[in-house]
C-alpha cells in the first residue's frame, strides 16, 4: 500500500501538519491497518472573498452539543497554476434577472486567497479534493511532472485527496513518488540543492488494488481530528478508469465499484467509532439542460436531486447511509445539490467544476455525543460554489512558486519545435492551421492505434496563430515549444472513440444545428475527409450528405469509422453530443505534444512545412 512519507517539509506550518499526521497515522495503523488520523488548524467564511465569520448557530465556536464543521473541496484542477485562458478561464453566474454573466476565475494565487480567507472565523475547517489534481497539465506543471502543482497543494493547505483517472496517467509508480517525493528516475531532480518532498496530504483510492494480492495500492481512508470532532474521509475513483487510461498506467490495477468499495469502508470506519464520514469520488453528473452550465442554478429544483443526472446520482442514491456528505469531480460540472440517501435522509453532493475556478463551501453540522452530522428534514446540509474571483489579492508564497517553476520552463519554452514556410493563420470556416493540428492528431492516433482513419479539431481550442516572423531570437519560420503552448494552450489529450458512418454524420451536422446552429462551429478535418458546407440551407441540411467522403470513398452508414479528437469533444463539448456516444474510447497523449511531433518530423530549417491550403471542406455561400 502507498503511504505518504512522513518526511519534515520546509514551513513551519507543513512541518506541523507532516508531524501531527505522522503520530496518528500510527496509532490508527495498530488499530487497523487503514485509517489515518490528522489535526489541522482552520476557518472559513460563507463568501469566498473574505467577508464573514461563520454561519449556521454559532456552533463554529465549539458550544453546546454540536459544532459546526467547514469542509472546503474542489476538483480536477489539471494542474492550472496560472489562471485558465480562454472559456477555460471562465464561470458562468446567474443573474438574479434571469441573465447570465461570464466570469473570469481561477489561478492558484487566487485559489489560496479565496480558500484562506473562507477559513477565518472558523474553529472546525477541512480542505479536500476529489481527483484530477495532475494530468493534462499546462506546460508549467505538466513539464515538470507536476511536482509543482502537488507542491501548491502543500502550500494552500490541502488535507486529503482522493486519486482521479488522471493520476493514473504515468502508472503507478510515478503516482507513488509523486505522492512520496523524491527525485524523478529519469528527469531527475529540477531544482539545485532541493529534492522534492512529496504531498503533504493523502491521497486516498478504495477502489483501486493490486490485482496479484488484492491489496489497495493507496490509503482507502482518512481520518480528520481536531478537538475531539472526527470525520473519515474514503476517496474513489471512477470504476470505469482503466477505459479511459493508456494500459501501461494502469497495468497490475484492478478498479472496483464505487458503491460496494463505499459500503465497505464506511463500514469499516464506523467499527472504528467514526460516525461522521464523507466520500470522495472521482465520478460525476451533469446539470439540467436548463442550467446553461450557470454554477449557482438551483440544482434541487423542482426537487432534491432533480438538476443533476449521470453517474453520480446513481452512486448517490446507491450508497450506504452511512456517508453524510459527496465531494464529486470528472465531469467538469458545477453543481451543489441534495440527493435523499437510501434512507431518504438529504445529503449533499457537490462539484466545484475544474482548473480551479470554483470551489464549494459545505457546513457539516457535528453532534459530539453521537460522533456523527446532523441531516433531518429540517436541518439539511449546506453547500455552495463560489467564483474565485481574479479581482482579490494573490496569495504572494503562490506567486513567488509560478515565478520559481516558470523560470525553470523558459529553456524548454524557447526549445524549436518545426519550421514553417509562412504564416499559418486559424480564422476562417476551415483554417490551415486547424488542418495542421488535425493532421498532426491523426498522426499520433496512428502511434496508438493504426486504424484510426480521420481526426477532427475544434476552432474553439486553437487560441493563436502560427506565425512566421520570430517572436524572440529563434529566428523567422521556426516555432518554439513556446508558440505552440499558446496555440493550444488546455492541455487537452488526444482520444480515439469509434463511431458508424451515421454518427459521423450526425457530427458534421451538429457544426451547424441544435447548440451550434445560431453560432457555427466548423470541426477541422485531416486530410483525406471532404465534405460539401452549404450555408446558403438552414439547420443539418447545411452539410450536403452525400458529398461526405473518406480518402474518395462515400461514408457509409452502417460502416465503423476510428476517429481522434481531443478529450473536450471526446466529452461532448462544443454542443457534439454525438461523440460522447462512441465506443471503444482510448485517451492518448498531450495534444500539444502531438503538434510538436508532427511539425519535427515534417519540417527542418532546409525544408519547412508549407501551411496546409484549406481546402478539405468545399463552401457554398
Amino acid at each position: 500500500m502507498l503511504r505518504s512519507r512522513r518526511t519534515q517539509r520546509a514551513g513551519r506550518v507543513r512541518t506541523t501538519r507532516r508531524v501531527r499526521r505522522t503520530a496518528a497515522a500510527a496509532a490508527a495503523v495498530a488499530v487497523a491497518g487503514s485509517l489515518f488520523a490528522a489535526a489541522q488548524p482552520a476557518g472559513a467564511d460563507s463568501t469566498g472573498r473574505g467577508h464573514g465569520h461563520g454561519h449556521g448557530h454559532g456552533h463554529g465556536h465549539g458550544h453546546g452539543r454540536t459544532v459546526d464543521v467547514q469542509l472546503l473541496s474542489f476538483n480536477d484542477f489539471h494542474g492550472n497554476l496560472e489562471p485558465p485562458q480562454g472559456s477555460s478561464g471562465r464561470v458562468t453566474e446567474l443573474q438574479p434577472d434571469g441573465s447570465a454573466e461570464e466570469i473570469a476565475a481561477g489561478g492558484v494565487e487566487y485559489l489560496a486567497t479565496s480558500l484562506r480567507d473562507a477559513r477565518e472565523g472558523h474553529r472546525y475547517s477541512v480542505t479536500a479534493a476529489a481527483g484530477d489534481l495532475v494530468g493534462a497539465s499546462p506546460l508549467i506543471s505538466g513539464l515538470f511532472h507536476d511536482e509543482p502543482t502537488v507542491e501548491a497543494m502543500n502550500g494552500l493547505g490541502l488535507d486529503v485527496a482522493g486519486v482521479g483517472n488522471h493520476e493514473f496517467d504515468e502508472g503507478r509508480a510515478e503516482l507513488q513518488r509523486l505522492a512520496d517525493g523524491g527525485c524523478h528516475p529519469e528527469d531527475g531532480c529540477y531544482t539545485d540543492g532541493r529534492t522534492y518532498e512529496g504531498a503533504a496530504f493523502p491521497y486516498l483510492a478504495a477502489n483501486v488494488t493490486d490485482e496479484k494480492t488484492g491489496e489497495p495500492v493507496l490509503d482507502p481512508v482518512y481520518v480528520w481530528k481536531k478537538r475531539g470532532v472526527k470525520i473519515g474521509f474514503i476517496g474513489v475513483t471512477l470504476e470505469g478508469t482503466p477505459d479511459i487510461v493508456s494500459a501501461e498506467g494502469v497495468r497490475g490495477l484492478a478498479f472496483h465499484d464505487e458503491i460496494e468499495t463505499l459500503d465497505r469502508y464506511a463500514k469499516q470506519l464506523r467499527r472504528q467509532g467514526v460516525e461522521s464520514i464523507v466520500a470522495l469520488v472521482h465520478e460525476g453528473g451533469y446539470p439540467a439542460d436548463s442550467a446553461g452550465g450557470a454554477y449557482n442554478y438551483d440544482c434541487d429544483s423542482p426537487a432534491p436531486g432533480a438538476g443533476i443526472s449521470g453517474p453520480v446520482a446513481e452512486i448517490a442514491q446507491g450508497t450506504t447511509a452511512s456517508v453524510d456528505a459527496f465531494v464529486t469531480g470528472h465531469t467538469h460540472q458545477p453543481y451543489a445539490c441534495t440527493i435523499p440517501d437510501p434512507e431518504g435522509r438529504p445529503r449533499s453532493v457537490t462539484s466545484a467544476s475544474s482548473f480551479g475556478r470554483l470551489y464549494t463551501e459545505t457546513t457539516l453540522t457535528y453532534d459530539r455525543r453521537s460522533g456523527d452530522i446532523v441531516r433531518t428534514a429540517t436541518r439539511l446540509p449546506h453547500a455552495a460554489n463560489h467564483v474565485v474571483h481574479r479581482d482579490q489579492p494573490k496569495a504572494p508564497d503562490m506567486t513567488a512558486l509560478i515565478e520559481e517553476w516558470n523560470a525553470l520552463a523558459e529553456p524548454v519554452a524557447a526549445e524549436p519545435i518545426g519550421h514553417v514556410s509562412g504564416d499559418v493563420p486559424r480564422g476562417g470556416t476551415e483554417s490551415p492551421l486547424g488542418d495542421l493540428i488535425a493532421d498532426g492528431q491523426l498522426a499520433h492516433a496512428r502511434t496508438l492505434d493504426a486504424g484510426a482513419q480521420l481526426a477532427l479539431m475544434n476552432p474553439g481550442g486553437i487560441r493563436a496563430d502560427l506565425t512566421y516572423a520570430a517572436s524572440g531570437a529563434e529566428g523567422d519560420g521556426v516555432v518554439t515549444y513556446g508558440e505552440g503552448f499558446t496555440v493550444q494552450p488546455f492541455s487537452n489529450t488526444v482520444n480515439l472513440t469509434s463511431l458508424t458512418g451515421e454518427q459521423l454524420l450526425q457530427v458534421l451536422r451538429e457544426q451547424v444545428s441544435g447548440a451550434n446552429e445560431d453560432s457555427p462551429k466548423i470541426l477541422q478535418p485531416s486530410a483525406g475527409l471532404t465534405y460539401t458546407l452549404d450555408l446558403t440551407k438552414s439547420g443539418a441540411d447545411r452539410v450536403v450528405a452525400g458529398s461526405v467522403r473518406l480518402d474518395g470513398q462515400p461514408l457509409d452508414p452502417a460502416a465503423t469509422y476510428r476517429v481522434a479528437v481531443n478529450s473536450f469533444l471526446a466529452g461532448g463539448g462544443d454542443g457534439f453530443p454525438t461523440l460522447a456516444e462512441g465506443t471503444d474510447p482510448l485517451v492518448g497523449g498531450d495534444d500539444l505534444a502531438a503538434l510538436a511531433d508532427y511539425l519535427t518530423a515534417n519540417s527542418s530549417a532546409d525544408s519547412p512545412l508549407a501551411p496546409p491550403a484549406a481546402d478539405r471542406i468545399t463552401v457554398v455561400e
